[in-house]
């Protein structure tokens, strides 16, 4: 019975002190809660409202627009590039975070200075370096005939291949580091068990090494995903106007058209995919299980 009234109390003031504690935690995210809302999620209100508006009225006119021929095929090369370029990059990326991760520290560091490098320079930069490389007398092409391997330039640019070329280029990055952030965490003693007990380095790989770094790759697939659904400027340059994405689009809604109810109808509609991919890797791998996740 004494025990039982001592432990009311405690409790109380636990519950109480819990409480104080999330009214802490609380106040001290209210100015970052409210730029969230001031820079992010404001403007994306602003994209609803004038997604359904014409005029002085409410419509969903611009939607329908979005099942005409010409936006359908913009959506579907968006898509194909997408793709490609993700998993592009999660075969470049795998072995390459593989062999950053089983580096000695040091010699991991300088080589994952190399990796960042790009992104420390100009994305406009980069795109016209691939464009000095890979045009009719650039240097890809200079090369091969002076070898003897073509009679004639390759089509290298103003292309998909020349935008994959270039995505590919600068997504790489993004897909290396959470990889390399879940193998590195990777304890070493798992596929040392598994050789132990009779697996081949190879079934070691497969059956240990590979489930573990998956959340590691499913980050990795997401960030480049999500960014070359969106990406423009690259798409833009290296295509040449002949590879059409929807950021290039709504662009030009705004650009030539002043249409600010298409564009933004467009970009509502590429936040839902965005929400889409998150909800689903959500439900198929689980957030928690992602480097950085709870």
């Amino acid at each position: 019975m004494t025990a039982a009234v001592a432990q009311g109390p405690n409790a109380a003031e636990l519950r109480a002190d819990a409480r104080r504690e999330r009214l802490l935690l609380g106040a001290l995210a209210a100015p970052g809660l409210l730029l969230i809302g001031v820079v992010a999620l404001a403007p994306i209100a602003w994209l609803f409202w004038l997604s359904v508006r014409k005029g002085d009225s409410y419509t969903l006119e611009h939607y329908a627009r979005l099942l005409h021929s010409s936006y359908a095929y913009s959506l579907q090369t968006t898509f194909e590039l997408t793709f490609l370029v993700t998993a592009i990059c999660a075969l470049l990326g795998y072995p390459l975070a593989y062999m950053l991760a089983q580096a000695r520290q040091r010699p991991a560091a300088i080589l994952l200075l190399f990796v960042l490098f790009p992104v420390w320079t100009s994305l406009l930069v980069r795109c016209y370096a691939w464009l000095v490389l890979l045009q009719r007398r650039g240097l890809v092409n200079t090369w091969l005939a002076d070898a003897g391997l073509i009679d004639l330039p390759l089509r290298l640019v103003h292309n998909f291949t020349g935008t994959t070329i270039g995505m590919v280029h600068i997504m790489l990055p993004f897909m290396v580091l959470p990889l390399y952030a879940t193998m590195r965490a990777i304890d070493r003693d798992y596929v040392r068990a598994a050789a132990n007990l009779g697996a081949t380095p190879s079934q070691a790989f497969r059956h240990v090494y590979v489930p573990l770094s998956l959340p590691g790759l499913a980050a990795g697939i997401i960030i480049v995903f999500i960014l070359c659904l969106g990406f423009y400027v690259t798409p833009a340059l290296l295509g040449g106007g002949r590879v059409m994405t929807w950021s290039m689009q709504i662009e030009r809604n705004v650009t030539y058209h002043s249409d600010w109810g298409a564009a933004s109808a467009r970009g509502v509609v590429l936040l839902a995919m965005a929400l889409a991919i998150f909800w689903a890797v959500g439900r198929g791998i689980g957030f928690n299980r992602i480097p950085g996740g709870r």
